[in-house]
């Protein structure tokens, strides 16, 4: 019986010393803190998304075993992309974020990520993730740039553009879909567009700093109006495009006869004469908005629209306000209008 006993005492003993230990998040040695919400750039600059981390070094797991992994966020939050992963002196980049990102270090406790030559594409929020052992931690930090939010609807007219068509419809006037961020702070400073468009989490919204009848009725606030997610694919609207600074020169080119008007195709054709290309919408916006670029000639730009940015308003040149005034998508056999070119700088 004694045997007995004793096989049982020391069998229980095993199990005792065998049995999983759970560690609770109130036990956690491990946390990152940024010093700020947001880091605010410039389109081909340098930015430094900071992380820190803060832990108990003598009973944290540390080691070569800690792993650090910066990811963007999707717009939606619904998936998460690849930047960087390090473990120890092993890192590793991804995508187009490749030989543009790496950790700043400076001691070791900094898992900072470090941006040369942002995109406009770079924009958006980024999580810091950093696990050590049993324990992990995250923050998330927004990369924005200086810019411009813009309406734009193609040549077919109003409410002719899904969200996929709107994507490649700001790519190509040198632009990206805005996100709420950068419409809401438009909106604060001004902006009114009383016509629906896309929005980068697929969102569809409009700034009314002017509450009126047809934009969401008289006795509203001002505010963002907002339609809500939209189908991709099967909604049709404009969109709020945003860019940021250039590295090249924005000009109106004066040819041999100042007072000579260009067809279409002879706009295209006298930039390149110049050594430049026809501008995009988006050039002209970045000029007018952040250089304060201002002439009243209407001119050809790259998608065939027409138009002229004042930033002193006057008469006969936007009166009431400064804007890039639009004059329309003309007949391209006309001459009637001068062109915007665009020169970039390497």
């Amino acid at each position: 019986m004694i045997t007995l006993i004793s096989i049982a005492l020391l069998s229980l003993s095993l199990a005792d010393s065998l049995s999983p230990v759970y560690v609770s998040d109130d036990e956690s040695h491990l946390s990152v803190v940024s010093n700020q919400a947001k880091v605010v750039t410039f389109r081909g600059g340098n930015a430094t998304l900071p992380c820190r981390l803060d832990r108990d070094i003598e009973d944290s797991f540390g080691g070569n075993t800690m792993r650090i992994k910066w990811t963007k966020l999707s717009p939606d939050f619904s998936k998460e992309i690849d930047v960087l992963v390090a473990m120890g002196f092993h890192k590793k980049t991804y995508g187009n974020y490749q030989g543009r990102v790496h950790l700043q270090e400076t001691d070791e406790n900094d898992a900072s990520l470090v941006f040369s030559e942002v995109r406009l594409e770079d924009v958006g929020k980024y999580k810091c993730e950093v696990i050590d052992g049993m324990d992990d931690a995250t923050d998330v930090v927004s990369l924005d740039l200086k810019g411009v939010v813009f309406p734009y609807s193609p040549r077919l007219g109003r409410y002719n553009l899904n969200f996929h068509d709107a994507e490649q419809a700001c790519l190509d006037q040198d632009a990206v879909v805005a996100n709420f961020d950068q419409l809401y702070d438009s909106w604060k400073e001004g902006f009114d567009w009383c016509n629906a468009g896309w929005l980068n989490d697929g969102s569809v919204q409009y700034p009314i700093t002017s509450p009126r009848g047809p934009c969401g009725g008289n006795n509203t606030v001002p505010g963002l109006r907002n339609y809500g997610l939209r189908d991709k694919t099967k909604s049709r609207y404009d969109v709020f495009c945003f860019t940021s600074n250039f590295k090249g020169r924005f000009y109106y080119l004066n040819n041999d006869f100042n007072m000579t008007k260009l067809t279409y195709n002879e706009a295209v054709q006298a930039c390149e004469n110049d050594g430049s290309q026809i501008a995009k919408v988006g050039q002209m916006f970045a000029a007018w908005k952040l250089l304060g670029y201002d002439r009243c000639d209407a001119g050809w730009l790259a998608d065939g629209s027409v138009r002229y940015p004042i930033s002193n308003p006057r008469r006969h040149c936007s009166p009431t306000e400064a804007a890039v005034r639009f004059v329309g998508f003309p007949d391209k056999k006309h001459k009637l209008f001068g062109v915007y070119c665009f020169q970039a700088f390497d």
